[in-house]
Formats: C-alpha cells, structure tokens, sequence
C-alpha cells in the first residue's frame, strides 16, 4: 500500500556508506530527513540528482534536514559515488530490497525514483515521484521543508 502525506515513515535500520548503521528513528530526533530512493549509484539521472543535492546543501541545512539517499546498489558503490562526486550526505545500501518495501518504492523494470520529506515527529509530509526528473527532487523537498517551517509545525523547531 502507497504511503501518503499524513503516514508514519517506516522506521528501519541499514547500513551507511561508511559502513556504520543508520536508524531513521534515531536521524529524526534531531532532524527533518529527506529520504530518496534512486535506482543506481553513477547513472546519468542519479548522478544530477545526486549533485542537485549536494549543490543545494548550504539551504538544505539551514532548514534543518538531513538527506539520506537509497539504492540496492553495495556500500562500496556508495562510498565511491559519494567520493567521486563529494557529496556530503549519507547513502544507504538497500540491496534486499526491504526499505523500498516499507516505503512502497518498487518498480517492475527500473526502481522508481521517489523523495519523501519526514518530519520529526515521523510524518510523511509530502512524497514525489518523477523518474524523469531527477533534478526536480531537490526543489520539491526545499520547498516541503519550507512549508513546515512556515507552518510553525512544532516538531520542525
């Protein structure tokens, strides 16, 4: 079943791109989390969303979130895209296939490419879905993230 805006994110546990383990719940105690899957690390459109991201770090932060990016793809692979393209955020390996699961993010031929922005109360606040444009991601979370801080969402102070 597609999580909508209003849902509880699913929580889960994987392993981080520096080999640590990340658990969601535990990223949300201190922060908004922009949580996109993307289907494989060095592709044309997953490289420019993944640069879109990195390019919009400084407003990211300043919103208070913390991106984590997912893919199947191995923790190696992850660590050498985040080196090649310096990107400051964590990527997780997914290769069971389970944090789509959870999520509802799964395709028949290519993964999809999807954005949820969670707040830290663990609430899905908005989700878009765009394997065409990649690039749009990132200016679809920004301005989510913008949305809660105006709303004076108490779980975003």
């Amino acid at each position: 079943m597609a999580l909508n805006i209003g849902d509880s994110a699913p929580d889960f546990e994987a392993q981080t791109d520096n080999g640590d383990k990340l658990k969601l719940s535990e990223v949300l105690k201190e922060k908004e989390v922009i949580l996109y899957f993307y289907p494989k690390d060095e592709t044309p459109g997953c490289t420019a969303e993944a640069c879109t991201f990195r390019d919009n770090w400084d407003s990211i932060r300043e919103l208070g979130a913390e991106v984590i990016g997912v893919s199947s793809d191995t923790t190696e692979s992850h660590r050498k895209f985040k080196e090649n393209h310096k990107l400051q955020f964590t990527l997780v390996s997914d290769q069971g296939k389970e944090i789509r699961r959870l999520y509802d993010v799964k395709g028949s031929i290519l993964p999809p490419r999807t954005t949820f922005v969670i707040s830290r109360d663990g609430k899905i606040v908005h989700v878009y879905n765009s394997q065409m444009n990649a690039k749009h991601h990132v200016d679809e979370a920004l301005s989510a993230l913008k949305k809660l801080r105006e709303s004076g969402d108490e779980s975003s102070a």
